[in-house]
């Protein structure tokens, strides 16, 4: 027998516009400005504001033209345009624009890629039969950091070849430059190095060959004795390997990739700290008024027509008030942290205060999630330096004296020791613990070793040196 029941459910859901901000909000400045590209390609209600005239598209943002609204309420519900663009007193933008486009992009040559050298040789290179249609395949498989990130077989299948026809044609590839080119792990890619020198040294190729866990863990003795050499013999192999290069691929990396461009700037100017956003390149956005004349047009066009108009219409308001809102948080979020760390702003790190996410969240009435959201992959330029928005939040440590500081102090204390330590004779975690409360912290050895960890400097045994 069927039985009919109700049930009252709690859901939050978010609508659209709430999904989009909380994406934008995510997104740190160069990918801001690549989504807006993206969106101007594929919704042609978009186009840039080169009127540069703000005022006027946020009022024509609020209104709509009244036939638009007759012909919506004769075939379907009335959109709420008020609760689209919702939160209208932060549409307010204020652009530093005394900064120009062509004063800052100069033109540059064209950088030689990783790709573009390696294809080049690979072309040169003396190939048979698939030889090159395996060389591309084994190419397009390289990372970031010149290595294979694919499986042999897994190549051979793809491109429907013998696993020795592939391994033959990596070998060929493995002797292009950079050295070190292809490897499928650190141990082979130093090795191909130490064989691609004049005059290969045959005790470091043993070494990394068949002692490399002992070389990787730093057992000088054990290596000593294996290879019966002495221990200046050791340092000076491993001095030999250390200049080896890692990542091959490294140095291809554009200098474009690898700066950092800050989303926010906190400046003194007259003795008032001023927080300023970098967007002065995120073009403004305004809503085709050719598309919405077409919308005036009850007979001109059919309604299919009208329907996508009306859809990339709602698409192109929501994404321009977003970008206005996303802009407003930011910037409250960061004058809220520099509200609450001021005194780093004015002294530098060592006075950074502990704080939470949810000290803020408060201070700014927002969520701690959405606090999170707008501190993560983005950076502000301070005085003494660029740093993470993430970086002035930190757990509270107690010193002896009761005083609460942040851990970052203490983690900076801990790599100030470990930089002057003795090399021959590294400290270890008990030993950094027992001279941290020389300086009046109370930190465990557990806790040594846990922020050790997290600044990714390894234990005393990997840091020595003979």
């Amino acid at each position: 027998m069927v039985q009919i029941s109700q049930r009252m459910l709690l859901q939050q859901k978010q609508s659209p516009q709430q999904v989009l901000l909380s994406t934008l909000l995510q997104l740190p400045i160069l990918r801001l400005e690549q989504k807006i590209k993206q969106e101007l390609e594929i919704n042609p209600l978009l186009e840039i504001d080169t009127e540069l005239d703000e005022e006027m598209e946020l009022k024509e943002l609020e209104e709509s033209p009244e036939d638009e609204e007759e012909e919506e309420a004769e075939e379907e519900e009335e959109i709420d345009w008020e609760d689209i663009l919702n939160d209208e007193d932060n549409l307010e933008i204020k652009t530093p624009r005394e900064k120009k486009e062509d004063e800052i992009d100069r033109p540059e040559p064209a950088p030689v890629t990783l790709m573009d050298h390696l294809f080049e040789q690979l072309y040169l290179a003396p190939l048979k039969n698939n030889g090159q249609k395996i060389g591309e395949y084994i190419l397009w498989c390289l990372d970031d950091d010149g290595y294979l990130s694919c499986p042999v077989e897994l190549i051979a299948e793809n491109v429907d070849a013998p696993v020795e026809e592939v391994e033959d044609v990596l070998n060929i590839i493995q002797g292009f430059d950079p050295p070190g080119i292809a490897a499928r792990n650190l141990q082979e890619c130093l090795l191909i190095q130490l064989h691609q020198v004049p005059e290969p040294d045959e005790k470091a190729i043993e070494m990394v060959t068949l002692h490399y866990e002992d070389f990787k863990n730093k057992r000088f003795e054990k290596l000593a004795k294996n290879l019966e050499i002495d221990l200046q013999e050791v340092k000076r192999i491993m001095e030999l390997i250390a200049k080896l290069n890692p990542k091959p691929g490294e140095r291809y990396v554009s200098e474009a990739e690898n700066y950092i461009i800050p989303d926010v700037i906190v400046e003194k100017i007259d003795g008032q700290f001023t927080v300023t956003l970098n967007d002065w390149k995120i073009p403004r956005l305004r809503i085709n008024r050719q598309y919405k004349q077409l919308l005036k047009d009850k007979k001109g066009i059919g309604k299919e027509t009208r329907d996508y108009i009306r859809q990339r219409l709602e698409s192109a308001r929501w994404l321009i008030n977003s970008i206005y809102q996303r802009r407003s948080t930011i910037q409250r979020v960061m004058e809220s942290i520099l509200n609450h760390q001021r005194e780093f702003f004015e002294k530098g790190r060592e006075a950074l205060k502990p704080m939470i996410l949810k000290d803020v969240a408060e201070d700014v009435h927002l969520d701690i999630s959405t606090v999170s959201r707008v501190t993560s992959g983005k950076y502000v330029q301070t005085d003494f330096g660029v740093f993470e928005l993430k970086y002035f939040f930190s757990e509270r440590m107690e010193m002896i004296s009761g005083e609460e500081v942040s851990n970052k102090l203490i983690k900076s204390r801990i790599k100030e020791m470990i930089d002057s330590e003795n090399p021959h004779k590294p400290l270890n975690d008990q030993t950094i613990s027992e001279l941290l409360r020389k300086y009046d912290f109370k930190v465990a050895r557990r806790t040594v070793a846990k922020y050790r960890e997290q600044m990714m400097i390894p234990v005393a045994r990997l840091r020595r040196k003979i």
